[in-house]
């Protein structure tokens, strides 16, 4: 039987003779071009010169065009990384959790039923006392990483359900939201926190939390005692003491006036000096995260009873823990989760490989799991050793501003010599500077990340074309574009993601006008304004390696002439 995942030969073109390399400028949008938009502000003459290509036009990065549930939902470099390397565009967590919670079909899930049997008072004399039911994740509905709504939702059903006692452990935002707003979701959480107690007599109460970045939110193994400072807080109770999230905050604020939310330090609340919902044998935990990356690491730490070496957790509860999704479809962690991630199969890579392409993929730590995990389906490990190699470069351990280049020096040097070797025919590479460096709101950092990035761009190119290959340009969402917004005339920091669309460009050092870039009309299938969107890019890539692409992937930006 043949081989589904071959693919038919385009019939004049068969790709040049050096590489295709595709080059992702993580968080470089298309902003409004004004003091604003570090993109404009910077330096950038490779950027200028591509954006000036006949073979250059704009892609859509957000919303419905990478699986969110509407366009009003920002765009990320997961969501983004599926959509480059699926070729399609399936539904992410904010939509897949979101109809599973709508729909009620999250709440008759047998590990929903165990998570309640586990912790609601069983009313039999004698019994055991009811355990708690702990929800540890991100407070803010930056719908990103986690969504309130959701935490709502299933505080809301478990007291419905009979749990008399639940914790909430809040990290907070300042990143996909507002960098001080953390104040705003403490309040609105405690309001459903006061109406559940009035309507159902429950005892539910925030215990513990910190800024994301500095607490529990690590990924990709970069910093292991991010872990440790959040299962101190959460777990043992070891943290600085106040007698509510909202004075911890407040504290913290007061002390430096220029700390962000992403960045306060761990704090545990307290009564008379002793934590109001440290994790005991016998509890409850839900990861409402629905993303993975910086979910996996908790979820190992409360999982791996033995043979963990990442940090001394002191004690391991004897919990039922769940994850809002599977994090790690390989790995398989969590064991237990609540809703069943996309299903991406026959992502590029799979056929690729099948047809025999040799591939490379290089990022640092901060988007290595970009290229390699995310780009692949959410699965991880090789799709074929023989033919593919992954290098992660170890991104530094420092606040991204101080040192905006990060690793785009090293990124480069390594991918010219993967280029210069000969042996593959395709490379993807991603630079995290514009969306990294873009999340701290540092305008300066951020300038200079993006010009960085631009001028390491331009090195690649030339290495492409002294080779004769092709090189594939873009941005899988913005950030640097959106330094900041105004508001009433005053200047509001932004550090999330931006709506903005993203550049696109082909340099192909062998063109003669054997294809152009395709009509809006080849794109009305999938967009009814005709958008060109990242599931695009899977198809075009196949073409310019001199195939057709799968029947059911979406269009590619280029048509043959």
């Amino acid at each position: 039987m043949s081989n589904p995942l071959l693919l038919k030969k385009l019939p004049k073109f068969h790709g040049r003779k050096g590489p295709l390399l595709l080059i992702i400028l993580d968080g470089v949008g298309i902003g409004k071009r004004d003091a604003s938009d570090g993109v404009f502000m910077a330096r950038t003459p490779c950027l200028d010169r591509l954006m000036k290509s006949p073979l250059y036009t704009t892609l859509k990065a957000h919303g419905k065009a990478v699986g969110m549930p509407s366009d009003s939902d920002m765009g990320n470099s997961e969501v983004g990384h599926n959509a480059l390397g699926a070729g399609r565009v399936f539904e992410q967590g904010a939509a897949l959790v979101s109809k599973a919670i709508e729909n009620g079909s999250i709440f008759r899930t047998p590990l929903w039923k165990d998570l309640i049997a586990r912790v609601k008072p069983s009313g039999l004399p004698g019994g055991l006392p009811p355990g708690t039911f702990h929800l540890i994740g991100l407070l803010s509905d930056g719908n990103v990483h986690a969504h309130t709504d959701h935490l709502y939702a299933l505080l809301r059903q478990s007291a419905k359900d009979g749990v008399k006692r639940a914790r909430i452990h809040a990290l907070t935002d300042g990143r996909d939201v507002y960098e001080k707003s953390a104040l705003q979701y403490i309040e609105k959480t405690e309001q459903v926190l006061t109406e559940l107690k009035k309507q159902y007599g429950v005892d539910y109460r925030i215990a513990s939390g910190g800024g994301r970045m500095i607490t529990t939110m690590d990924r990709y193994n970069a910093d292991w005692t991010i872990v440790k400072r959040g299962w101190d807080a959460h777990v043992l109770g070891k943290a600085r003491m106040f007698a509510s999230a909202a004075e911890a905050v407040e504290t913290y604020y007061r002390e430096d006036p220029k700390l962000t939310d992403q960045y306060l330090e761990s704090f545990v609340v307290a009564e008379s000096g002793k934590p109001v919902g440290a994790i005991e044998d016998g509890d409850v935990v839900v990861l409402f995260n629905f993303r993975g990356d910086r979910a996996i690491e908790l979820a190992m730490a409360f999982e791996q009873k033995d043979g963990f070496d990442k940090f001394d957790r002191q004690r391991v509860p004897d919990v039922l823990f769940a994850g809002m999704m599977e994090y790690d479809g390989d790995l398989h962690i969590p064991r237990h989760y609540l809703v069943e991630p996309p299903q991406i199969e026959r992502a590029v890579s799979e056929y690729m490989c099948a047809n025999g392409i040799t591939a490379f993929a290089v990022s640092e730590t901060q988007k290595y799991g970009h290229v390699t995990y995310f780009w692949n389906g959410n699965n991880s490990g090789y799709v074929n050793k023989d033919l593919e190699t992954y290098v992660e470069i170890p991104s530094d351990r420092i606040q991204f501003d101080k040192t905006p280049k990060m690793k785009a020096c090293e990124i480069t040097e390594k991918t010219i010599e993967l280029l210069r070797s000969g042996r593959y025919r395709f490379g993807r590479i991603n630079f995290p500077n514009g969306d990294m460096v873009g999340h701290t709101g540092v305008e300066k950092a951020i300038i200079a990340s993006v010009e960085a990035v631009d001028e390491c761009t331009d090195k690649l190119i030339k290495v492409v074309d002294e080779l004769g290959g092709i090189a594939l340009v873009l941005a899988d969402h913005g950030n640097a574009d959106e330094m900041y917004t105004l508001k009433d005339g005053r200047k509001i920091v932004s550090t999330a993601h931006s709506l903005n669309p993203v550049p696109c460009a082909i340099v192909d050092a062998g063109y003669k006008g054997e294809y152009k870039m395709a009509n809006l009309s080849s794109f009305r299938r999938k967009e009814p304004n005709g958008q060109r969107g990242l599931s695009n890019i899977a198809a075009t890539l196949l073409n310019l390696l001199g195939f057709e692409k799968p029947e059911d992937y979406d269009p590619s930006l280029i048509e043959f002439i």
